[in-house]
This record gives C-alpha cells, sequence and structure tokens, in this order.
C-alpha cells in the first residue's frame, strides 16, 4: 500500500491526458505494474496531440493520410488497456467507474458529424441474408429450412453492419475514395460473422434448453436437440469452407480463433470461481470468449484484407474487443430490466441458468449471502428472486452501465485514431446505440 501512495503521488499528475492512473490509487498492484505504469505516464505527458478536422498532429509532425496513425497510439495502447486485463476486484473495478477522476475523460461517445450506421451500408447489407442462405444451400429440405431459420432479416445484423463499416473506414483510412464500397472479400467476412454467431445460438440454446429466441420457437424446440446441434455443425461447418475461400491465411487463423474462443467461453460459463475476487475477472473473460472475440477478431480481418498496417489492425481488434464487451454488458442489465416481449427471448434467464453477471457480482458486494448463491447457481427455491431483489435494492445496475461506458469509450478512443471519414463517425454512434438499447 505504501507503494501504491508513493506512486500515486507521482502519477495523479498526469491524469488529464492519462485518465487510467487512477486504478493506482488503493490499488493493489504490484511495485514493478506501478512503476511502469508511471514511467509510461511520464512518456505520454512529453507528447502533445492536437486533433483537427482530418490531420493528427504531435511534435510538430503530420500524422494524418493513408496508413497513419497519431504518434500516441503506440504508447497508450499500453497504458491505456481495457479492465479485461487488470487483475482487479470487484470492489477495485467499482472504484474505477465511479471515480470523479476517471469521469472527467475528455473522450466524448458523440460522434464528430453523427451518420446513420445502417444507411452507409445498407448497400451491401441488402442481399446479405439471401447471400448466405445460397451459402447454406441443400438438396435436404428439413437441413435447408432449419439452417435458413435465423437468417429472415429479423435480427439486429449488428455484427455485419459493425465489420462492414469498419472495411469502409479502414479503407478509407488507407487511400479509398470516399463513400466506396467493402471489399468483396470484406463483405464475406460479414456473411461468415453473422454464420458464427448464429450458429453459436442454435448450439446455446441447446445448452440452455430454450424455447424461444427473436420472438419464435427455437430451433431445438421445434425440431429436437440432436438436429438442432447437427444444423449449428452445418452452418460452422460452411462458414469455415467459406473462409476459405477468401485465400487468407492469416484471417483464416483469426476467424479460427473465435470458434476456439467460443468453445472455451462457454465451458468458462458452465463453471464459477470460488475465490470471490477472481470472479469479476472470470466473468470479463468470459465475455470477451463468447461474445467480444467474434467482434474483435472480424475487424481485425477485414483491416488485414485492407492492407491496413499493424497499428491499424489493431485499433480495428482493440474498437471490436471494447465495443462487444460493452454489448455484453448492457444485454446483461437488459435481462434484470426489459420485457420478455421486447427481448424476443425470456428475461431473467441468466439467473434461472444458474449464472452471475455484472450486475449480480456488483450487487453481491452489498449482499454478501449471494456468495452461496451464486456458488450453488441459484439452484435453491427463492434463490432467483432473492438475487433479483438484491440487484434492485443496490446501484448494481447503474455500475454495470457504467463499465459499460467506459469500454465504449475506450472503443471511441481506439477508432479515432483512423482518418475522419462518415463511416468512423458512424462507429462512434453505434457505442450510443448500444449503451442505450431497448432489447
Amino acid at each position: 500500500m505504501a507503494a501504491s501512495a508513493k506512486f500515486w503521488k507521482e502519477g495523479q499528475r498526469f491524469l488529464p491526458i492519462f485518465p487510467q492512473l487512477c486504478v493506482v490509487k488503493d490499488s493493489n498492484l504490484c511495485t514493478m505494474s506501478l512503476r511502469r505504469l508511471c514511467r509510461q505516464a511520464r512518456q505520454i505527458h512529453t507528447r502533445t496531440v492536437d486533433t483537427k478536422v482530418g490531420s493528427l498532429t504531435a511534435q510538430g509532425k503530420l500524422l494524418a493520410g493513408p496508413g497513419r496513425l497519431s504518434h500516441c497510439r503506440g504508447s497508450q495502447a499500453l497504458i491505456c488497456r481495457p479492465l479485461l486485463h487488470l487483475r482487479t476486484t470487484t470492489s477495485h473495478i467499482r472504484s474505477i467507474c465511479t471515480s470523479s477522476l476517471c469521469s472527467s475523460q475528455k473522450s466524448s461517445l458523440d460522434p464528430m458529424t453523427p451518420s446513420e450506421p445502417f444507411q452507409l451500408v445498407s448497400t451491401e447489407m441488402s442481399t446479405l441474408y439471401n447471400d448466405i442462405k445460397m451459402e447454406l444451400a441443400t438438396y435436404g429440405t428439413i437441413l435447408r429450412d432449419m439452417s435458413h431459420y435465423y437468417f429472415d432479416g429479423q435480427g439486429k445484423a449488428f455484427r455485419p453492419m459493425v465489420v462492414l463499416l469498419m472495411s469502409r473506414a479502414c479503407n478509407f483510412h488507407n487511400g479509398a475514395a470516399e463513400n466506396s464500397l467493402a471489399l468483396p472479400s470484406q463483405r464475406r467476412i460479414s456473411m461468415i460473422a453473422e454464420m458464427i454467431h448464429t450458429a453459436s445460438l442454435v448450439h446455446d440454446d441447446v445448452i440452455d434448453e430454450a424455447d424461444t429466441r427473436r420472438g419464435k420457437a427455437c430451433v431445438s424446440y421445434l425440431h429436437g436437440q440432436r438436429k438442432a446441434i447437427l444444423t449449428g455443425d452445418y452452418i460452422l461447418t460452411v462458414s469455415s469452407m467459406a473462409l476459405a475461400a477468401i485465400g487468407n491465411k492469416d484471417v483464416v487463423i483469426l476467424l479460427s480463433q473465435v470458434i476456439e474462443d467460443l468453445v472455451r467461453g462457454e465451458f468458462m460459463q458452465l463453471g464459477t470461481k470460488e475465490d470471490e475476487d477472481e470472479r469479476f475477472a472470470h466473468y470479463l473473460k468470459k465475455t470477451f470468449k463468447k461474445t467480444a472475440s467474434l467482434l474483435a477478431h472480424s475487424c481485425r480481418a477485414v483491416a488485414v484484407l485492407s492492407g491496413s498496417s499493424k497499428d491499424v489492425q489493431e485499433v480495428a481488434y482493440q474498437y471490436g474487443k471494447n465495443l462487444g464487451i460493452a454489448f455484453q454488458l448492457v444485454d446483461d442489465m437488459l435481462d434484470f430490466m426489459s420485457t420478455e416481449e421486447l427481448m424476443g427471448k425470456p428475461t431473467a434467464a441468466d439467473l434461472k441458468l444458474g449464472l452471475a453477471t455484472a450486475p449480480v457480482l456488483f450487487a453481491a458486494e452489498k449482499y454478501p449471502e449471494l456468495n452461496a448463491m451464486i456458488m450453488r447457481r441459484f439452484s435453491e427455491p427463492g434463490d432467483v428472486d432473492l438475487a433479483r431483489e438484491a440487484v434492485t435494492k443496490t446501484d448494481s445496475l447503474q455500475q454495470a452501465r457504467i463499465l459499460a461506458e467506459q469500454y465504449c469509450r475506450e472503443a471511441v478512443r481506439q477508432i479515432q485514431q483512423l482518418a475522419p471519414s462518415p463511416e468512423r463517425e458512424a462507429l462512434v454512434t453505434l457505442t450510443q446505440k448500444v449503451l442505450n438499447r431497448k432489447k
């Protein structure tokens, strides 16, 4: 604690340019880690970054233009790490969220020029589901109908929209004409991302023994679990074939990692941590693997296909990762706040499945009796109702939202390193839509 106080005294003068240093205060990070944070803060302090319309300058250098980034990009990537990588407890995360120092960050969630995300990519999106159905063409009527079932245009199409916007933002950053469409290979990544996501939904409904999805009966309810599992496998197989057809080894590796993460994340969800201090880190890691990995790796894949530098690829990855985690945090909030009619699936489903999400983990700070329920996965009569009541009696939903806002701010900070374009501003707008969505 003495080390924390020492480095906090040194580091607080850098807070205007490095708000993440507030984790030093009352932190249990080792002395070496604290020293490294402060040293990196001093490095950033020596730089001046002046953001203007269409230009980024640092130390007198022009850093705008094809394939170029702000000079502070590399150091900030090390310092401004998302909470996913902090080895910290629920109380530390709460202190980060509520700190008045952190809340004074200047990275606004408001775009410079608001752009409607879907309209920008409506041309590429217009035939997306029909093209996916063509990929899933098969002679078997039952398998065809089951694999096509969720590609009916009723979903949010959130992932392909993000991927297409990122494609065009990266292409423009690298010198493409404004309003140019995504490359054919990039558009295929948007299709593959939606196919992988949909296959995971089919499998999730089997694992969760769900009855409904998107306001209608789910595949496993209509056709049985065995056929549903095979349908999910089939969609994954076809997506892998489409991925291989792109012919880029690096992209194949990236999207293959997503499938591994989905499986590992599902296994993580089946268990919990006995150590209360490790539960939030476990939850965030699981959230990345099950939800954010697909967005992160898909965004990096289209950056690769645009011919972007490693720095730009990392920007795309970090945007997708932070937006994906924020998306799931909001989803976990809606499980307590929304209605079954709005969500298109039962609410309070996570508790009934034995899952402790961010609102419950925050509530457990005030109501320690929740810890026993978490360990037994809310399996005893009354556990689910007591947990819901504990969440409503605390500020845990507010804390979950603040945490989601932190991830959205990091996503905005990352994407604003690309050259200004309508697509970049649409990606900023998406962070607001994620935070404010009702279903």
